[in-house]
């Protein structure tokens, strides 16, 4: 919901505006640090919790210890970011078309909903943890709907202006946080004495969740740095393409994402049960899951971006802009998606140090890199920055990990997971390029698109042998 309205928001908006909405992203992910990794390792501990390596009195009183500091770090986000709205708008941004005192209203409105969001953070890691996925996904998307065609409405028929978008995002926001902790507690068995905070269960997650926040620390720099350089080096307008570019790549992680959430708590069940022969298996389901259903449309998009972004926006000049952007901001997302179900892996092994490691090394070169090329080069270089980074940790970094876990599943990572599935997709994608009509009407080249998503994704899932074999059983149990 939030990409199908975004050429609303820039409709009723302008480019400007909605660099801030890209700036509201930006400012949500980097205070996620001040987490400190509770809310990650809470998902973990409740997944734990269901292979039965903790009571309900424990994990109740977990819940309730980190409750009550991310809700105070919440308050203390919404008072400090309304404090520096004025700063920020003053010394930080360049806006040419908004005034200093919208700038900062919208930045004082966003303090409150970014804490919102935070807070929200606790109830949803909370019940992806329980394995409750279809509850988590119905309640999720319906509440995705009412946020993206209520922001709609009241920018058409109250107010189209920034300030409006975010009271409205607040609104719903307090909505969604009292419906998932309602999920979250529902979803727990009652016990006899009441939850309290318990300093002797935080600290036997704290080691874990140390090792989080540094991962989390790093991430952020690797996935953020670009956008923070550039709202400072670029002008707002400017950065408000990059924004475009980076919101549609994005969609990319709306596909990776629900795969993660559900294999994740199920490789920490199966770890601690000691099920290595299963654990293996579901690892290379999943792996080839991304291939297929992220990676297909994913190569797609980066051979047609010109097109897609002409038929989403019906704005040519628009598309012409940011259509190099998205085809390497789509490689560098397609190449970091992959690495998401190993990442999963070593956390569900409670092997944090790795991966901390590996990206210190990465910002080490990553950040000097877009500090020398995004002034040269503007967007494009940062971009490109990007998708050299994820390059390396697919082809060196991920090699660490197959030799302490996994041992021997490299190549059939590499081979069965990867190259076969992912090899036939954009075989598929260039061949259409090839003979694709140069004008064409707006229905038909619709047609023609999807008529690639459905030919991608089917040579994928067909290359994909795990996957075709559990497909294959499931027609002829059906049959």
């Amino acid at each position: 919901m939030g990409l199908a309205f975004v050429p609303i928001y820039i409709k009723y908006l302008g480019i400007e505006s909605y660099g801030l909405i890209g700036l509201f992203a930006v400012l949500t992910a980097w205070l996620s640090l001040l987490d400190m990794g509770m809310t990650p390792t809470l998902s973990r501990e409740m997944a734990r919790f269901t292979g039965g390596s903790s009571s309900g009195q424990s994990i109740r009183d977990l819940l309730r210890t980190i409750e009550v500091i991310i809700i105070s770090i919440a308050l203390v986000i919404a008072v400090g970011v309304s404090l520096g709205a004025n700063w920020i708008a003053t010394y930080w941004l360049r806006s040419d078309e908004l005034s200093i005192e919208v700038v900062g209203q919208a930045f004082a409105i966003m303090g409150l909903v970014t804490a919102l969001r935070f807070a929200e953070s606790i109830y949803r890691s909370s019940i992806v943890g329980l394995q409750r996925q279809v509850l988590f996904n119905i309640v999720n998307s319906c509440l995705s709907t009412v946020r993206g065609l209520g922001a709609v409405c009241v920018l058409a028929w109250l107010s189209p202006s920034i300030q409006a978008f975010f009271v409205w995002q607040g609104l719903l926001s307090v909505l969604t946080l009292v419906i998932f902790a309602a999920l979250t507690y529902a979803s727990l068995p009652p016990i006899r004495k009441r939850a309290r905070f318990s300093l002797q269960e935080l600290r036997r997650v704290w080691r874990f969740a140390g090792g989080l926040l540094g991962i989390t620390f790093l991430a952020l720099l690797l996935t953020q740095v670009d956008k923070l350089l550039l709202s400072k080096l670029l002008s707002l307008t400017d950065f408000g393409y990059y924004t475009l570019a980076a919101s549609v790549a994005a969609v990319l992680y709306m596909m990776i994402t629900p795969i993660s959430q559900a294999v994740y708590p199920r490789l920490c069940e199966l770890q601690a049960c000691g099920d290595q022969p299963v654990l293996a298996d579901t690892y290379h389901k999943s792996a080839q899951l991304v291939s297929v259903l992220a990676g297909s449309p994913a190569i797609l998009i980066i051979v047609f971006a010109d097109v897609f972004l002409r038929l989403w926006t019906q704005d040519p000049d628009l598309a012409q802009r940011t259509a190099p952007l998205l085809s390497v901001l789509m490689i560098g997302n397609l190449l970091n998606g992959i690495m998401w179900i190993p990442y999963q892996t070593q956390l569900a092994h409670g092997w944090t140090s790795l991966t901390v490691k590996v990206n210190f090394v990465a910002v080490a070169i990553f950040v000097p890199t877009i500090l020398f090329l995004t002034p040269r080069y503007g967007a494009l270089g940062a971009a490109l920055s990007w998708a050299i980074l994820n390059l390396f940790y697919v082809l060196i970094a991920v090699q660490f990990m197959y030799r302490r876990i996994l041992r021997g599943e490299r190549w059939n990572w590499y081979v069965h997971d990867l190259l076969f599935p992912l090899g036939s997709s954009l075989l598929i994608a260039l061949l259409l390029r090839l003979i694709w009509p140069p004008e064409h009407a707006m229905l038909n080249q619709l047609l023609l698109l999807s008529v690639g998503l459905l030919l991608t994704t089917t040579c994928s899932l067909l290359s994909s042998s795990r996957l075709r074999r559990h497909f294959q059983n499931t027609f002829h149990t059906l049959l």
